[in-house]
């Protein structure tokens, strides 16, 4: 129930947005250009990270990415390392989970301070992508994640983060940033990418 309410609002909260074209209704995500973020989800990280979280949250994440390969949109895999406390590129801490199904060939980005946009390539890459529509998934919930989902939206971008996807070392923590923030149930984000552009 609470799941086709979601869908229902989301569909609404579209048709309120766009109107109508050419006297035909756009359908939710209709035209957008969208990306995956996959952030922070490191071996450094992840054992500080809540275990409720986790068992769901790697699941949807790898749920997101399949249907994001299936239909040829970026997976973009964003990496945290602190220059002086790391974890250093190219150790196993840094690396991502082996649960996690990112690829070599996933655009990759590595960032020093919480927003995967502060002084890295990333906004380049999503404009040069076409990409004007994202949704966000990973760790920390209260800290990256969160910072760079504020980045994303003051620079123009449609962003959602997507539910259920997030992990943060307090699971209620995660639940509240998900009830403030725009957060989509995973067969919203299905129905949405089905009208989404190459």
């Amino acid at each position: 129930m609470k799941k086709s309410f979601s869908v229902m609002i989301l569909a609404l909260s579209f048709f309120l947005a766009y109107g109508t074209v050419t006297g035909q209704d756009k359908q939710p995500g209709a035209g957008m250009k969208p990306a995956l973020l996959v952030i922070d989800i490191q071996n450094e990280y992840l054992p500080f990270m809540s275990d409720q979280d986790k068992k769901m949250a790697l699941f949807m994440i790898n749920g997101a990415i399949s249907i994001f390969r299936e239909r040829g949109f970026p997976v973009i895999r964003v990496y945290h390392t602190d220059p002086r406390w790391g974890p250093k590129p190219g150790t196993e801490a840094f690396e991502f989970s082996k649960s996690v199904i990112i690829k070599p060939e996933d655009t990759k980005i590595i960032k020093n301070y919480p927003s995967a946009f502060k002084k890295t390539g990333l906004e380049k890459i999503l404009r040069d992508k076409g990409c004007d529509t994202l949704f966000l998934c990973g760790l920390s919930a209260t800290g990256c994640v969160l910072a760079t989902y504020h980045a994303a939206a003051d620079l123009d971008f449609e962003v959602f983060m997507i539910r259920d996807g997030l992990i943060s070392p307090d699971s209620e923590l995660t639940q509240a940033v998900e009830r403030i923030c725009e957060t989509l149930s995973f067969g919203a984000l299905n129905l949405m990418l089905k009208n989404g552009q190459k």
